[in-house]
């Protein structure tokens, strides 16, 4: 790194004790730092050593060699800021928004980025190996002090939103991408050595001469994914997907697309008597153009892949969609009333404004009421915002990272649901049933 002066124990406030920051006292920070970067005179440069800098809008700003090392900048605005070589030594950067910033040559050694907007960041040539920091007890020896969350020192991107980001000639080795949305990235000659890419979308990324040795990739979506002269002894592709998918392909079914549909209007408008219902089951349905304009009311698609695609108002309400994957998708405004969705794969779509709710069938005398069935599914980094989940099953669902702001959760089954992170600001909760101990309102998971 340069420009970064080695840090002194001295200097560093207690992690649980950190200096609050306001908005202006930031604003006239960044303006003697501007000066400091001029080179005039009364110019100082931005050392804010664990401090609170949580939600705080830097407005696009230089901060070019600032120094945040142990700060908390959760939630913070950092878009389009330059920040090239600035120090955010183990910082804790969850759930920022450091969208097309430039973060070249940056220090990020055991920094946290959880669930961060890095897209279109740049990170050309960044530090973002494993960083400790050592501190003096009593008794004159040296021990190593935790982050705030008490995680080891990795660097955490869990989450993280890194499409399009430039990564090339970064040290990211043992970083942890997992969940991340990585599509597009551009991260040549980049050292990722037993880095973790689980379940991460690294679709059309380039590692061009990168150094993969050990990463792992498990549950991986890999198509597009360049390696050329890239070190990849050792990766672990279990459970990738690529472009060889492992599923039958739309494109040479026993019927074509537009006689299963016909078949299923038919089954549809008949109540069965005619026709015969769609069976998706299997296919791989990522090349179908504007598959959301088809009908797909009550579509039989065990284990389809639907990974990264627009199913933005579709009707898909009764739907049977047990197992398949629907990662990366868009899903506004999706009709999944009634629908099964056991095990399905979730992670990281957008559906603000879906409906979920229960379906009705049959008459006032004899009513039949289906639930939405997401038992076991994993919707970890999902942002689900303002959607209708009212007497959803939500059995051992994974919601890790999920941002449900604004949902509809009335009278639903949380029983078994992994609630990490979750955020349920503005959530209707009433009826709605936790495991003993589990309080969403007071954020106690």
């Amino acid at each position: 790194m340069e420009n970064l002066p080695d840090i002194e124990l001295d200097e560093i406030l207690e992690p649980d004790s950190l200096s609050p920051i306001t908005q202006i006292e930031l604003e006239d920070a960044l303006n003697r730092h501007l000066m400091f970067l001029r080179g005039q005179i009364g110019g100082q440069r931005v050392i804010m050593h664990y401090c609170d800098l949580s939600g705080l809008k830097f407005n696009g700003g230089d901060f070019s060699q600032a120094d945040f090392t142990g700060s908390s900048l959760v939630g913070a605005d950092l878009s389009l800021c330059t920040l090239r070589s600035a120090c955010f030594f183990g910082s804790n950067l969850n759930d920022c928004d450091l969208s097309h910033a430039d973060l070249a040559r940056a220090d990020l050694r055991g920094a946290s980025l959880s669930r961060t907007n890095l897209s279109g960041v740049s990170l050309m040539q960044a530090d973002m190996r494993e960083g400790l920091i050592m501190e003096k007890r009593d008794k004159g020896d040296l021990i190593t002090r935790l982050r705030e969350t008490g995680e080891s020192a990795k660097t955490i991107f869990t989450g993280a939103r890194l499409k399009n980001a430039d990564l090339s000639g970064a040290k990211a080795r043992n970083a942890d991408f997992s969940q991340a949305d990585m599509s597009g990235v551009t991260s040549r000659n980049t050292d990722l050595a037993k880095a973790l890419f689980v379940g991460a979308n690294l679709s059309n990324a380039d590692f061009t001469g990168s150094d993969l040795t050990k990463s792992n990739m498990r549950d991986a979506i890999i198509p597009g994914i360049k390696m050329v002269d890239a070190e990849s002894y050792g990766i672990e592709y279990t459970d990738s997907i690529n472009e060889e998918i492992n599923a039958l392909s739309i494109e040479d079914p026993e019927q074509s697309l537009i006689e299963q549909l016909e078949e299923q209007q038919k089954w549809i408008r008949s109540v069965g008597r005619e026709g015969r219902r769609m069976n998706l089951s299997g296919y791989d349905l990522r090349k179908i153009d504007d598959l959301r304009l088809y009908p797909l009311t009550a579509v039989h698609a065990k284990s389809a892949s639907f990974v990264g695609m627009d199913l933005n108002h579709a009707s898909m309400q009764s739907a049977t969609l047990d197992n398949s994957d629907f990662r990366d998708c868009y899903m506004d405004n999706i009709d999944l009333r009634g629908s099964s969705l056991k095990g399905v794969k979730m992670n990281r779509i957008h559906m603000h404004y879906a409906r979920l709710s229960p379906l009705s069938f049959g008459s006032l005398l004899k009513k039949r009421v289906q639930r939405v069935d997401l038992s076991g599914a994993d919707l970890s980094y999902a942002d689900l915002q303002f959607s209708d989940f009212k007497k959803c099953i939500l059995i051992g669902v994974d919601f890790t990272g999920a941002d449900l702001t604004g949902t509809d959760l009335r009278r639903a089954d949380f029983t078994g649901a992994i609630l990490k992170g979750a955020v349920f600001d503005g959530a209707r909760l009433m009826g709605a049933v936790f495991d003993k101990g589990i309080d969403p309102r007071a954020n106690i998971f």
